[in-house]
């Protein structure tokens, strides 16, 4: 069974057939906790023109950074990924098909009253991407969707920095990192949203982000958090907080930082971009599974690269 309505006292939470429990962390699974989001992907190729008509190509799909990320680590060759989050019943079952033929398991918690997150994407002639987002049922995954039972067999742990931005979804990100720690489970954050960050306040994002042990934030997002212009000196200060910090740049590839200075600049590999939707949760996704496989920060970074420049060539994303 892979997805359910919330009870009021839950039994113990329906797990799939695992096989064997790995011991220890090495190849072990990955759980996100994070965010499943219905995509609609706009391209337009002529700017918009307010108050009328602009000709795009509309494709419905399954979305979500959290989603997205343990897709692209299930490609990566992460051969246990799971994923928690909350959708509305009226898709549970599309999207829980969807994760399921990528290789992900799905453990997803049925919200009755408000309907799966939604994000339109409007790409524009130069690949770059606008959203509006309705969080709908997202934030509102809450402590009792939280069992210490989904880190059995787990190696790692994803947060999708979305669920920092509700005072709910915020509760079960930090239950999910303490229980984590208190098993040497390390944690991993994407801070998500340079929006959201914004609208928060940076310093109480960086109070909830206490503790992670991987930061993953764009040039964006590590400016916003420190304040400093330059993304390497951006990379080096955050990796005082979490000892691993990785900024992503886009065409221009990735730097790892690591306890408070910059250790490696990855280029970017070259790619002709149609969407650039998901990208960072592509570099996320292979990352990690390239860290769960025993990469160093430098060699998941470039496997990262690779992942990100395959899915600004695909509309959506997934793999």
């Amino acid at each position: 069974m892979t997805s359910w309505t919330r009870r009021p006292h839950r039994a113990p939470w329906p797990h799939e057939t695992h096989g064997h429990e790995t011991h220890g962390h090495e190849h072990a699974g990955l759980l996100v906790v994070g965010d499943v989001v219905t995509d609609v992907v706009a391209r337009h190729a002529a700017p918009l023109v307010r108050g009328t008509d602009t000709a795009a190509g509309i494709r419905i799909l399954p979305g979500g950074a959290g989603a997205n990320v343990c897709c692209w680590a299930a490609d990566g060759g992460c051969g246990d990924v799971r994923i928690l989050a909350r959708v509305g019943e009226e898709d549970v079952a599309w999207h829980a098909e969807r994760l399921r033929a990528a290789g992900v398991r799905p453990l997803l918690v049925t919200d009755a009253e408000l309907g799966t997150a939604t994000v339109i994407a409007l790409v524009d002639a130069s690949a770059e991407r606008t959203f509006l987002t309705d969080s709908g049922a997202v934030l509102r995954l809450e402590p009792d969707d939280w069992s210490p039972e989904l880190l059995d067999g787990v190696g790692h742990l994803h947060l999708s920095g979305y669920l920092f931005f509700a005072d709910s979804s915020r509760e079960v990100a930090r239950t999910a990192m303490d229980a984590a720690r208190a098993r040497g489970i390390p944690v991993s954050v994407d801070p998500a949203s340079a929006g959201f960050i914004t609208a928060m306040g940076v310093d109480a994002t960086l109070s909830a982000l206490d503790g992670v042990d991987i930061l993953l934030p764009n040039a964006d997002e590590a400016r916003l958090l420190t304040g400093l212009d330059d993304p390497a000196e951006a990379a080096a200060e955050l990796s005082g907080l979490a000892p691993l910090t990785v900024v992503t740049l886009g065409a221009d590839g990735a730097l790892v930082a690591e306890s408070g200075k910059v250790t490696a600049r990855v280029p970017a590999y070259p790619a002709e971009p149609v969407d650039s939707t998901g990208a960072g949760d592509a570099f996320t996704g292979a990352f990690l599974a390239a860290r769960l496989c025993g990469a160093d920060a430098a060699t998941a970074a470039e496997a990262g690269c690779r992942a990100g420049a395959q899915a600004v060539t695909l509309i959506g994303g997934r793999p």
